[in-house]
């Protein structure tokens, strides 16, 4: 991937507060922090995949980015165009561009309407007519995703969940998008359905030269999918780096300590010494975040100046952007190394004995 090339999307220092309202005057008395501050770029072509706990601003950045939610703050660019602030009649045209496939696969479908009906709202709200007519086109979509043609006149539930989903996703690309924004594809799916779509969606953006921003909380799907990968942990990105680099040299603590706890499937392994690191305590209330970095509350190499400084996302490496004063191997960089440690601890996890246990 070139780096001379201009991203399709750009955000700056997005951000998203849902006010809190108490009391009959409804007054704001504070602020849930969903999405604090963000900044990253989508080449064309590539995919980029978001990681990090339930409550991070995963999918309120995926809502945002496709201006299903108005950002409190920010900037989002879409082919070099501010897309940040536009009304509904301003988004219409970029409708077609920018495209989202729901988590659900259940609760996104009408289920009163026809699967040839939910595949051509979007040529109907956006006036298309394609090419042989709607039918013929609908059709075709769904002989693209895997499904019977003949199913058009079909309802909902008589399709299973990978089905559903699959016929999400032929709605998402009706128009011809140039950036779909998958939130949590496959998590509503059946382990052995899981892959079939994961290869789907592969296979579309080669053969569509389709560019994805995909959110999940599962990293060996990420893994799978992804070019580049932004770790978030509690409204910000603590890490952005290219798979390869983030895989086998996590740098901040939070990505390595999520990277320990994918199990390996080795039966040679079983006895061995785990490598699993246990983070204590939970993840802070995005209403009040910690001051400083996020995440010192819960990491082993944290000194003072993490309780009172936010880190910067820094490039450490070449591609790999990271915020933290004391990053995880960083042996030949010019960083300083943690010398004091709060009262965090971190705990590794012994290899069951027994695979039954």
């Amino acid at each position: 991937m070139s780096e001379t090339m201009e991203p399709l999307l750009k955000v700056t220092g997005l951000k998203k507060h849902f006010p809190i309202k108490k009391g009959l005057l409804q007054r704001q008395t504070g602020a849930v922090k969903a999405v604090d501050g963000l900044d990253f770029e989508v080449l064309p072509g590539e995919t980029l995949g978001v990681v990090g706990e339930s409550g991070c601003g995963k999918s309120t950045m995926g809502r945002l980015i496709t201006r299903l939610l108005e950002p409190t703050d920010g900037r989002i660019e879409f082919q070099g165009k501010d897309i940040s602030h536009l009304g509904v009649s301003g988004m219409r045209p970029l409708r077609r561009d920018v495209q989202m496939i729901f988590q659900d696969p259940y609760g996104s479908l009408n289920p009163r309407h026809t699967v040839g009906s939910i595949v051509s709202a979007p040529f109907k709200l956006q006036g298309v007519e394609p090419e042989g007519g709607v039918k013929k086109e609908v059709q075709r979509l769904l002989g693209l995703v895997g499904l019977n043609p003949e199913h058009y006149n079909r309802y909902p539930h008589e399709f299973s969940g990978g089905q559903r989903q699959r016929i999400g996703i032929a709605r998402a690309l009706a128009l011809k998008p140039k950036l779909v924004v998958a939130d949590e594809p496959v998590s509503a799916l059946d382990v052995s359905i899981q892959a079939q779509v994961v290869n789907l969606l592969d296979d579309l953006q080669q053969e569509l030269g389709l560019t994805y921003v995909i959110i999940a909380h599962d990293l060996s799907v990420i893994r799978h999918v992804s070019d580049r990968i932004a770790v978030m942990y509690l409204g910000k990105i603590v890490e952005l780096a290219d798979r390869k680099s983030l895989y086998e040299n996590p740098m901040h603590p939070y990505t390595r300590a999520l990277m320990s706890a994918v199990p390996i499937p080795d039966p040679r392994r079983r006895g061995a010494k785990s490598d699993r690191i246990l983070l204590t305590g939970d993840v802070p209330s995005p209403i009040a975040p910690p001051p400083g970095c996020r995440f010192h509350t819960r990491c082993w190499k944290a000194t003072e100046v993490c309780k009172t400084q936010e880190p910067p996302l820094v490039e450490l490496r070449p591609g790999q952007r990271v915020a933290c004063h004391h990053p995880e191997n960083a042996e030949s960089l010019t960083v300083p190394k943690a010398r004091e440690s709060v009262d965090v601890t971190i705990t590794k996890k012994p290899a069951p004995a027994d695979p039954e246990e």
